[in-house]
């Protein structure tokens, strides 16, 4: 290739998601990533045993089949197969109780949850029903801009701008429902009691009714593949093993867009920074780790409730004060002894994922900033709490610390995989009041750091593209 239009620093998705902007506008576009393999959150990896593949970091897809910009990409034409389970997530109880199954019917779903069937049906059901008018509010770029369904937009915000615990207080009357919509609301990686936990929790659950919560067929690496494949088709170049030191070790690009978090930013374009802004980014705030584990086993989850075996995510924490317990545990820098635990079973449901008659598991929970802390232990004893026997089941194991999240991707800094606190604050000034944009002509940043945010979605990759095609190339 000629001297590029464009750089992008990065191949995660939104970094893809940017090049493929780029390159559908006919710009000749390079991107450099520092791995021999591309993908960032989206990989998988025979972390365990051969034959068992093992996504290292994200897993499930609730946010790419909803995301706009990868509705757009003819993804299914580069390989790319979605695989709908037959429910979204379930959330196991305590002793008789059973599991909150969610499954594509909302309906079906609400009626399950007795006394809170109508309950759920406004609330979880208002989202659903509104998800085209609210697009551009939950995966919009943010600001201060009317959104174009207004009236929708603040029925929404009225509801989401409430902490989770208020709001499944307020609107349900049973532990079942209140905890399922605080198992959804912790992906957030914030406490319960702080705003915007409710907007993550009505989110999270209303897309697994109107998108679902899929997985890719072959695990995360076939989602990435598939973006890398569809940029090649339109003239994009991707450079693996291409670690960038300095961007001024770049060749000249009238644009360079980089996927990553402040940090690494800083690392690699400090001295092209006026010092305020630098020191901008060097307030940005990041939260809560991960800390996770990748099981081989020998069998299925042998769950005390069967109807948990039609989820391939299950949120491990009983009651919705367990789960807001662990979590500010967490939050405050204490190490929780019975933490909330995602769990996701995909060799249910994919034969790729494992040997035939053994199983894959994947469950991570959240500890402090940088913590060092063995949780290992700790989440296999919150999964035997809902499967007596499942440790039995282990062939191997393979644990990622919040150290070793960092290693593998200097964005995880810390070891936070939301790469930095989805608070109120982050929310509107992500990273900076800027935005994608940075003081440099030219350069830009389109990393989760950005709106809309955390997800696989594609979309801060897509506005940052937008920003550089406006500011620099129309």
């Amino acid at each position: 290739m000629a001297d590029p239009d464009a750089i992008v620093v990065g191949a995660g998705p939104n970094g893809l998601a940017a090049a493929i902007v780029l390159a559908r506008a006919g710009l000749r576009v390079v991107v450099h990533e520092a791995e021999p393999t591309i993908g960032g959150g989206c990989r998988s990896e025979q972390l365990t045993l051969p034959g068992f593949v093992h996504d290292v970091c994200s897993s499930v897809y609730p946010m790419a089949v909803a995301s706009p910009f990868f509705q757009s990409l003819p993804l299914s034409d580069h390989g790319l197969e979605w695989i709908h389970p037959p429910a979204a997530l379930a959330h196991p109880f305590d002793g008789q109780v059973p599991a909150a199954v969610v499954t594509r019917s909302l309906t079906d779903t609400a009626a399950a949850l007795g006394v809170d069937d109508r309950a759920y049906k406004r609330s979880i059901g208002a989202v659903v029903r509104h998800w085209g008018r609210l697009t551009d509010v939950i995966l919009g770029p943010m600001g201060l801009r009317l959104p174009a369904h207004p009236l929708a937009a603040a029925r929404f915000g009225l509801a989401a701008m409430q902490s989770a615990e208020r709001l499944s207080a307020r609107r349900f009357r049973t532990d079942r429902a209140r905890s399922l919509l605080g198992g959804s609301a912790a992906h957030g990686m914030l406490p319960l009691d702080m705003v915007p936990s409710g907007a993550v929790g009505l989110v999270l659950t209303a897309l697994s009714h109107s998108h679902g919560w899929p997985i890719p067929r072959g695990g995360a690496q076939r989602l990435a593949d598939a973006l890398a494949s569809y940029l090649r088709s339109v003239g994009g170049e991707i450079v693996t093993s291409s670690r960038v030191e300095s961007l001024e070790d770049l060749p000249a690009a009238r644009a360079i867009l980089c996927d990553l978090s402040p940090r690494p930013f800083v690392r690699i374009a400090g001295r092209m920074l006026p010092d305020r802004y630098r020191r901008q980014l060097g307030r940005y705030r990041y939260g809560m780790a991960s800390y996770k584990v990748d099981f081989a086993l020998d069998g299925p989850v042998p769950w005390s409730d069967r109807a948990v075996a039609n989820a391939a995510t299950v949120h491990i924490g009983g009651s919705l004060t367990d789960i807001a317990t662990a979590e500010r545990l967490a939050w405050e820098g204490r190490v929780p002894e019975r933490p909330f635990v995602i769990v996701s079973q995909p060799s249910l449901f994919d034969d790729t994922r494992a040997p035939a008659g053994r199983h894959t598991l994947w469950a991570y929970c959240h500890v402090p900033h940088a913590s060092s802390a063995d949780m290992q232990p700790r989440i296999e004893r919150q999964i035997e709490r809902f499967a007596p026997g499942f440790r039995d089941r282990i062939l191997a194991r393979h644990v990622t610390t919040p150290e070793d999240f960092e290693r593998r991707n200097p964005n995880l800094s810390g070891g936070d995989i939301g790469m930095g606190v989805a608070d109120l604050r982050q929310m509107l000034a992500r990273p900076t009041w800027r935005r994608h944009r940075t003081p440099r002509r030219g350069l830009y940043l389109c990393s989760a750091s950005t709106p809309p945010g955390v997800g696989v979605h594609g979309m801060c990759g897509y506005y940052a593209a937008q920003a550089a095609l406006e500011d620099v190339f129309l």
